[in-house]
């Protein structure tokens, strides 16, 4: 790479790695990109690599850096109080704790990124967060709960995708019978 590179040429270089699965090298631009922000006392963008490094991590089972990582970037989001990307930074959390199965851990990333997100008006992402928490309510056992936080997620997507839409539907239908027949 050049010396002029600019340290927004790493990240983008970086996303696209990323994107193509080079986890590697897609590290190592993150990496140079988050020093040169921070040399520029550009918190929010040098957080936001660690937040992507996170990412790279998580893909490729580093659990303990990718949860290091996320943490970090989630602490300057709060010093910062950039509440959209605090919040983003707990559904990352939360994601990484569910796929490593500490259920617990990734219900309580997932209930404050939702809370954050409604707080910001942020429906879209709040109804995904919401999905994701459901699921994991589901997985420790709280079925009617679970299934109550999945359908409330459905309700407040902005986009859902059509199979979503299919079963905001089928639920709608259900809520109709249920409430003719009780």
């Amino acid at each position: 790479m050049a010396e002029t590179t600019t340290a927004q040429a790493l990240k983008e270089e970086g996303l696209r790695l990323f994107q193509q699965g080079l986890y590697e090298e897609a590290t190592a631009r993150f990496g140079q990109a988050q020093e040169m922000f921070a040399a520029e006392e550009n918190e929010a963008e040098a957080a936001e690599m660690l937040g992507n490094l996170g990412l790279v991590y998580r893909k490729i089972g580093k659990w303990d850096e990718a949860i290091a990582a996320l943490d970090e970037a989630r602490a300057t989001f709060v010093r910062l109080g950039d509440r959209s990307l605090e919040a983003q930074a707990l559904g990352n959390l939360g994601g990484l704790y569910a796929e490593k199965r500490e259920r617990d851990k990734a219900k309580e990333c997932l209930r404050q990124a939702a809370d954050i997100f409604a707080e910001l008006g942020d429906d879209q992402r709040q109804g995904e967060t919401l999905l994701a928490l459901g699921v994991q309510m589901q997985k420790t056992g709280d079925r009617s709960g679970g299934l109550a936080i999945y359908e409330a997620g459905l309700q407040t997507l902005q986009k859902p995708t059509v199979s979503q839409k299919a079963l905001r539907g089928l639920l709608s239908l259900r809520n109709r019978l249920l409430r003719r027949s009780g």
